[in-house]
């Protein structure tokens, strides 16, 4: 039975709309360190998309002044993520948000090798490259070894204060019986979620 006798018939997320605290610097950081394009500009809004896709926008920022930071402890979306066409658009992506200061975490899914970072406002992102074929990719360690290209999986450099990405609640419990390492950068998650 497909999808959409069974379900709503959804084919895709075509985009994500944030609030935001200040939309000329998200819209900065959008563009000058993810890569969107802006589609359409108002005075406290902004609709960016990804270059040469046909989509009117894939990411709408809205600004509202005095918005907090996001807190951890509440229920909330966790991260959107963003896929890239080939390996070296990863390692480039990891380069920019290095400089742009907002890396906070890498993983090794297996079938995808995934880039953590936080915006300007503090909400988390995934950029991500697919193994082509769904193949699992050899562990971080060995594929540096293996591949100068692969060095995008060196653990990423911290600025001094800021805290190590906490592992999320499935794999504390995963980590307390043995089953996984503590480091979320070394963690393959048999789960089955794309954290």
């Amino acid at each position: 039975m497909s999808a959409t006798r069974t379900g709503t018939g959804l084919k895709r997320l075509q985009h994500l709309v944030l609030w935001v605290s200040n939309v000329e610097r998200s819209v900065r950081f959008y563009c000058d360190v993810v890569g969107l394009e802006v589609q359409r500009r108002y005075p406290n809004a902004a609709f960016l998309k990804i270059p040469g896709t046909p989509d009117d926008h894939n990411l709408g920022l809205f600004e509202q002044t005095g918005v907090p930071r996001p807190d951890e402890r509440v229920a909330r979306m966790y991260h959107s993520a963003w896929e890239v066409d080939d390996l070296t658009d990863l390692a480039r992506a990891k380069r920019r948000l290095i400089e742009a200061g907002s890396l906070v975490g890498s993983s090794n899914h297996g079938v995808s090798l995934s880039l953590y970072a936080k915006d300007p406002d503090g909400l988390e992102f995934e950029i991500f490259w697919t193994v082509p074929g769904g193949v699992s990719a050899e562990r971080p360690s060995s594929i540096s070894r293996a591949s100068s290209r692969a060095a995008v999986w060196s653990r990423p450099e911290r600025e001094p204060g800021r805290p190590e990405r906490a592992p999320r609640p499935h794999h504390r419990a995963a980590i307390a019986t043995g089953g996984s390492s503590a480091d979320p950068a070394d963690h393959r998650c048999s789960s089955g979620c794309r954290c």
